[in-house]
């Protein structure tokens, strides 16, 4: 995980070395937007935090930065007036909050897949059943049907389990 610095200010070197150290990232400075843009072209970074002043006298440039940022959460901070301290505590929060909000984003997916995928075990076993107990079924299809019927209630028992349940089965 690294932090890119977008800011021409005279200390940044040094600050960059400090947030890095509490945070324990890697932290790369840029200079401006071209050097902020290949150093985005070159690797992945968590979050990019973009001097205000900067952005106030160059919108453009900010906004074609913030668009090449991939991933990475982008943060506007005044560091003129901000101190390394506070620099800390913002970055430290975006990233939590990220951290929050992808921990929410797997279990609403989760639950989406769990919701369809019972769904679909219910008609395959309503189908299978109501096949099955249809006449003049021949007996090799009626086998298929009932491992069928067999499969979709083995699953759909899995399914209805608590999920720590079935952490631990394939644990």
């Amino acid at each position: 995980m690294s932090i890119l610095m977008v800011t021409g200010i005279e200390g940044a070197r040094n600050c960059a070395a400090v947030v890095g150290a509490q945070l324990g990232m890697d932290v790369e400075v840029a200079e401006g937007r071209r050097a902020a843009l290949a150093a985005l072209r070159r690797r992945e970074f968590s979050a990019l935090v973009i001097d205000e002043s900067l952005a106030e006298c160059d919108p453009a440039a900010a906004e074609k930065i913030c668009e090449s940022a991939g991933l990475a959460i982008p943060m506007q901070i005044n560091f003129a007036i901000a101190g390394a301290a506070r620099l800390i505590r913002e970055i430290r929060a975006a990233l939590h909050r990220r951290e929050r909000e992808q921990t929410l984003a797997r279990r609403a997916a989760a639950a989406a897949i769990e919701t369809e995928l019972k769904t679909t075990v219910a008609g395959l076993l309503l189908h299978s059943q109501l096949a099955l107990s249809g006449g003049g079924v021949p007996a090799a299809v009626a086998d298929r049907l009932r491992t069928v019927a067999d499969l979709a209630g083995s699953l759909r028992q899995q399914l209805s389990a608590p999920t720590e349940t079935r952490r631990e089965t394939r644990a």
